[in-house]
């Protein structure tokens, strides 16, 4: 019987998902929905909280998608305070502004996004102690 493999995190794996392609393909496409308001969401909150992104950015940014679009909230110089998330979220908006061509493609990217940082805000409150 062979050993068993090194056992990783339910957030290991999550932070291991390509947020970009289920962004690409779920804001466009119905199939992919589930998955990206899903693992997509959790796996997105997890590498954001890992760099210590507050929630209230990440509605902020909703914010812009709303009023702005995809494309303009990624041309923005710094979406985020902090380089590294600043650049792994204009990289995700990127991504998603090609795809996502509608309004609401545009409206479900900024749900998205707060989504996202709902789920940023309970991570924090459940190791606080605060939940």
């Amino acid at each position: 019987m062979s050993p068993a493999p090194d056992s990783r995190t339910d957030d290991e794996v999550l932070a291991a998902t390509d947020v970009t392609l289920l962004l690409r393909y779920g804001l466009a496409q119905d199939a992919f929905r589930t998955a990206l308001f899903g693992d997509g969401a959790i796996a997105a909150a997890v590498t954001l909280d890992r760099l210590g992104v507050v929630p209230r950015s990440l509605v902020f940014v909703a914010e812009i998608v709303r009023a702005g679009g995809l494309a303009y909230a990624a041309a923005l110089r710094e979406p985020l305070p902090s380089p590294a998330p600043a650049e792994l979220l204009r990289d995700w908006l990127t991504g998603a502004a090609q795809t996502a061509t509608t309004a609401e493609a545009e409206t479900r990217a900024a749900r998205w996004l707060e989504a996202v940082a709902e789920i940023v805000a309970r991570r924090r409150a459940t190791r606080e102690g605060t939940a």
